[in-house]
């Protein structure tokens, strides 16, 4: 409850930022596609030694949230947005399917410039917390660092009240979730930052 009143306050203090200029609030949803990183298994018994690394396959998750978007120019603007994320991804392991599923608040704090016409580009960092990580059939602890730094940056356009845009987002900070089984003398790790594609559509209200 600590970090999600931080998100908060943050946001509020986007607000604050582009007070007494023109300001547009929004709501948004989308799409992502890409997945986390590697899931490896360790064998804690036998010197650490790695027993199985992989890559994990693309899947499709989504957001909702809400965004503030303040001109500083005629051409420049700030952007904060608060959002609801879920992340998906899934790997093979020894012909099995394994799904792992992240769900965190993302607050991006963006800086764009419109280039020609309703064409913009973005960037700037993410800041996010995981509230919940889960992966089939094993019982993972909590992620290392539930709050997180990200980097997102994009394209889009701005047709009135209705936005659209598509972006890149790649996790900065090192992150992690593990489980330890003793029985059988193995750990699992399962790399939890975000590498996706974005595709957001918005409405300013």
């Amino acid at each position: 409850m600590k970090n999600v009143l931080i998100f908060l306050i943050l946001f509020n203090s986007c607000a604050m930022i582009a007070q007494n200029k023109r300001v547009n609030f929004g709501v948004k949803a989308g799409l992502n596609y890409g997945d986390n990183g590697k899931i490896e298994f360790t064998d804690i018994t036998n010197s650490g030694e790695n027993l199985l690394s992989e890559n994990a396959n693309d899947r499709v998750g989504y957001h909702i949230g809400v965004y503030l978007r303040g001109n500083i120019t005629d051409n420049l603007y700030i952007k904060p947005e608060l959002q609801y994320t879920q992340n998906n991804s899934s790997y093979e392991v020894n012909n099995s399917k394994l799904d792992y599923d992240i769900k965190k608040l993302d607050l991006p704090i963006l800086v764009g410039v419109s280039v020609f016409g309703p064409l913009h580009v973005f960037g700037g960092p993410s800041l996010q917390y995981i509230v919940n990580n889960e992966l089939d059939d094993v019982r993972l602890g909590d992620v290392k660092n539930e709050f997180t730094v990200g980097l997102q940056f994009g394209i889009g356009l701005q047709l009135g009240r209705l936005n659209a845009d598509v972006r890149y987002e790649r996790g900065l900070s090192e992150n992690q979730a593990q489980s330890i089984d003793d029985n059988i003398g193995q750990s699992i790790r399962v790399d939890s930052r975000p590498n996706q594609f974005i595709l957001s559509l918005g409405l300013d209200l």
